[in-house]
């Protein structure tokens, strides 16, 4: 039974897709069953493992048109299975306003494929609304990717408050994964400034896996490729590598 991880920030740019690009495809080379499930509505996931457009989308299949098994593409890369977004999601807050089950959406149309595989991924777009909440009220835990830089205390403190909110009113299992520092660069005092106030603010687990300002990691979605298979031994290819065995690691040890 998959275990089902959002990843998401309500602040922009914080290396959310590419975490989930990344940490999927790390996965799934480590041997594991993986689905990634692109629920922003710019479709960027896609982009970073070559898939540019799909028919049967997340949007389509939650509307009712589709069954969710007819939208996975199967081994978009080897071991890890994708499902596209589309910008039609863009407006579920408002076709889905007067439904009563709106925020179970998610979470009823995953029951019916958890069963195989080892690990779903969610892909959030940065924002508060509909499709974040039935990403949260799906899973079992969220791991918030956090950029070391000023603003990055604020975010994560809204994100913390919305994964309480939900967890009261709609997934009491819900927990944090973890909090994850991404473009971290060990020359700049304000990243070693960022990480150590989030340690000593905030009780909620944080990866020993700190994710590097690097640049082949920057122009892998270019090429549809996660770094994995852009740059196998880049410091981005192994930090994501060593997050990956993290996961695994406590996952074997819970």
């Amino acid at each position: 039974m998959a275990k089902i991880i959002t990843i998401a920030n309500q602040k922009g740019g914080v290396g959310k897709t590419t975490t989930a690009v990344n940490l999927a495809a790390s996965l799934a080379e480590a041997k594991q069953k993986v689905l990634l499930l692109d629920f922003d509505p710019q479709g960027n996931a896609g982009s970073g493992i070559g898939i540019r457009e799909e028919e049967i989308s997340i949007y389509r299949i939650l509307s009712g048109e589709f069954p969710i098994e007819k939208g996975i593409v199967r081994e978009a890369l080897e071991n890890l299975d994708f499902i596209a977004a589309d910008r039609n999601l863009s407006a579920m807050d408002a076709e889905l306003a007067e439904e009563e089950n709106k925020n179970f959406l998610l979470k009823e149309a995953l029951e019916n494929i958890q069963k195989d595989y080892d690990y779903i991924f969610i892909d959030c777009p940065p924002s508060l609304g509909t499709l974040t909440v039935n990403a949260l009220t799906a899973s079992h835990s969220v791991l918030i990717p956090i950029q070391c830089e000023y603003y990055a205390l604020e975010g994560l403190s809204q994100m913390t408050d919305t994964i309480s909110m939900v967890k009261d009113a709609l997934n009491p299992d819900l927990t944090i994964e973890g909090i994850l520092f991404t473009m971290y660069d060990s020359r700049n005092l304000l990243s070693q400034e960022v990480v150590k106030a989030v340690q000593e603010h905030f009780s909620d687990p944080i990866f020993k896996t700190i994710i590097p300002r690097n640049v082949r990691l920057a122009e892998a979605p270019s090429h549809g490729l996660p770094i994995s298979l852009y740059d196998n031994s880049s410091t981005g290819a192994e930090a994501y590598r060593k997050l990956a065995a993290e996961i695994l690691e406590k996952d074997i040890a819970y």
